[in-house]
């Protein structure tokens, strides 16, 4: 087994094979690299054929509200010993990415938990249905914009403010959940 390369030495290569196009950063026990959209599946294809990144381990996405979506892949190499994060950006208007699923077969479970809860399509994928919430849900319940509002729909169980234990302690004004719009809810 050859030893682990360096975040320099990854570095290089990233750089090597797409210029300043990339972003790279040190991570512990890796190295996170920031690429185009359009380079989504060619840097995956790279990491996969030139780095030994055979173990795919995860992909998801963050919002990151008025920069869009960021949707993150880590994998491994086994066989070299070291860690990336493969990282990518989506506007908010369209956020559509190519699927991994040529790349990296295990991605399809992933994509479809990330075009759900966060509604990034992943053009080409083989089955991307929903996989987790119930049939006629709707929304992307792990977008910041997304109303949690099951606190106001009906009171939380147990005594989380003063004075909602019933036991003579004052009470304070009720406030609503952040994110949760005036206007909604069965007291609107």
């Amino acid at each position: 087994m050859s030893a682990a390369p360096g975040p320099a030495a990854l570095t290089a290569a990233w750089t090597d094979r797409f210029g300043d196009e990339i972003t790279t950063e040190e991570t512990f026990g890796g190295l996170a690299v920031g690429v185009p959209s359009e380079h989504w599946l060619p840097a995956l294809t790279f990491a996969r054929d030139d780095l030994d990144c055979v173990f795919f381990d995860w992909l998801t996405g963050v919002d990151e509200l008025d920069e869009g979506f960021a949707v993150v892949v880590h994998v491994y190499s086994p066989a070299r010993r070291h860690h990336l994060l493969v990282r990518t950006r989506v506007p908010r208007e369209d956020p559509v990415l190519p699927t991994a699923t040529g790349v990296y077969r295990g991605a399809a479970w992933h994509e479809r938990e990330t075009f759900e809860m966060f509604g990034v399509v992943f053009e080409g994928h083989p089955h991307l249905v929903p996989l987790l919430l119930p049939e006629g849900f709707e929304g992307n319940p792990l977008r910041k914009d997304f109303v949690l509002a099951a606190r106001v729909a009906k009171p939380w169980p147990g005594a989380k403010e003063p004075g909602e234990s019933g036991h003579g302690a004052p009470s304070r004004r009720r406030v609503r959940p952040p994110g949760v719009p005036d206007d909604w809810g069965p007291h609107a």
